[in-house]
């Protein structure tokens, strides 16, 4: 798959690089951001995926971000809503029309861009973890929570955590997947952390106390975190006064979060 490079700058004695390509699960043009450290001139890095968002540290070894939705596909309604259609993709497959076709975000986030990545960058394909902020730490946490093995860490800032219970879930899951929601539960943290299996995964979770959608209901993070302490997957979950759903909250911690994955991803 070709990329074309849409902006390179430097930063942190390494680039930021923005990238375009075809994508042929969404069936659209995509872009996303790399950041290639130092390091990358010389030896392959481990990988990690933000989830819609941005953030950069000049001592982490790679760092790529993906857009949280395809968007730009001329499908009607696409525009309507700031929390369905674009910018709104919630990381699953979509299996209605007129979405099905565009809106697969799962399956290009934990295959196409993977690979992508794996193929056009010095990386350690085994060596990858994801993060996220609100419905990318939704995204986050299903992906890995759904690919045993697959990340090495997962993090989340203020994420959704158990869509099906909440009106931003209902309304996307409905849309995208119908109304039966029997097929909703695949992509719900909480549901999938109450079967999960695989190899222990260890989740890094900051809430701002502050945060207008905690407090709105959309989140739901106890849900999760009671299930997770019923089936014993380690969980830090961390409250923090005084901040909002905000880029500043994100500002604020993405350093913490950083250093919890670098802990799993060291070659």
């Amino acid at each position: 798959m070709a990329l074309t490079q849409v902006s390179s700058s430097r930063c942190a004695g390494g680039f930021q690089k923005v990238f375009e390509h075809d994508s042929t699960e969404l069936k659209c043009k995509m872009k996303f951001a790399v950041y290639l450290p130092p390091k990358a001139e010389t030896d392959k890095c481990p990988v990690m995926y933000w989830l819609s968002g941005e953030a950069a540290d000049s001592w982490y070894p790679f760092l790529c971000v993906s857009h949280p939705a395809p968007g730009g596909c001329n499908i009607e309604g696409e525009d309507e809503s700031w929390d369905f259609g674009t910018g709104a993709g919630f990381y699953i497959d979509a299996t209605q029309d007129p979405w099905s076709t565009n809106y697969r975000m799962y399956s290009y986030v934990t295959e196409e861009l993977p690979k992508l990545i794996n193929t056009n960058f010095p990386t350690n394909p085994d060596k990858m973890s994801i993060c996220g902020h609100s419905m990318g730490g939704h995204g986050a946490l299903i992906c890995a929570l759904k690919n045993p093995g697959k990340y090495k860490a997962v993090s989340a800032f203020a994420p959704i955590c158990n869509p099906l219970q909440c009106p931003w879930g209902q309304k996307a899951f409905s849309g995208y997947l119908g109304p039966d929601r029997s097929t909703w539960e695949e992509y719900d943290a909480t549901v999938l952390a109450g079967s999960y299996s695989g190899p222990q995964l260890d989740i890094l979770i900051d809430q701002g106390c502050d945060d207008q959608f905690l407090s709105a209901s959309q989140l739901l993070p106890d849900n999760l975190i009671a299930v997770c302490s019923e089936r014993k997957i380690p969980v830090v979950f961390r409250l923090q006064p005084g901040y909002d759903h905000s880029y500043f909250f994100i500002y604020s911690f993405i350093n913490d979060h950083i250093k919890h994955h670098a802990k799993y991803l060291k070659a």
